[in-house]
């Protein structure tokens, strides 16, 4: 996704801020899409177009905070992607939003927030948005080889990675050696990876619930 064809989601109760931030954002030939609350949003069909959010603290019904916190923990639980996340807020809501920073969120910007600032905000966030799907696009990668792996390649990965020899591990799940062997290949085969050492590294950021679970998630 290129700055120029970046789709920004904004969350704001107030009509009168969304189409302003629209409209700033248009100068920039910034796409923008308008929702009013945060379930909106949560409804959407195409959260993955968005390259940034903006988000206010106090939204009605949900807030700012509960829903970035809500998308956090489903990106976390699903290996999913949340883009960015610039809240608007006013001051007395720094301190809940400096525990948002500490918490992945992007930025935040009083309101009302100065133009030119908001602008750099954005595209800071975006070049980081770019950036995390090159990291998100290898990790769903792998989460694909992951669910192609039988029950029993599951088994023996685990062992794998907790660095248990062929033997040792023939030996924990009942099986010979040579049937081990032919897991292990079959493994490294699904992964493109030629050594248990390539194989840990490829899997050091995925949680281990993912090839523990049968279903990948």
């Amino acid at each position: 996704m290129s700055t120029s064809s970046a789709t920004i989601a904004l969350i704001d109760d107030d009509p009168s801020v969304r189409r302003s931030l629209a409209m700033l954002l248009d100068t920039r030939g910034w796409a923008s899409v308008e929702f009013e609350r945060a379930q909106d949003f949560l409804d959407d069909p195409q959260p993955d177009r968005f390259g940034c959010l903006v988000l206010d603290v106090r939204i009605p019904g949900m807030s700012g905070l509960e829903l970035f916190d809500t998308l956090t923990r489903r990106a976390q639980r699903t290996l999913g992607y949340l883009p960015p996340v610039l809240f608007l807020t006013g001051h007395g809501d720094i301190p809940m939003v400096v525990q948002a920073l500490k918490q992945g969120a992007a930025d935040f910007l009083e309101k009302p927030a100065d133009p030119r600032t908001l602008v750099d905000a954005v595209s800071r966030a975006l070049a980081s948005d770019r950036e995390a799907r090159r990291v998100h696009e290898g990790r769903a990668g792998l989460v694909a080889s992951i669910n192609e792996l039988t029950p029993r390649e599951r088994e023996v990965l685990g062992e794998m990675i907790a660095g248990y020899l062929s033997k040792q591990i023939a030996a924990h799940l009942n099986i010979s050696t040579k049937t081990v062997e032919a897991h292990r290949l079959r493994i490294y085969q699904k992964f493109n990876v030629h050594t248990s050492m390539e194989l840990a590294a490829r899997l050091r950021d995925v949680p281990p619930r993912l090839w523990e679970s049968p279903s990948g998630v």
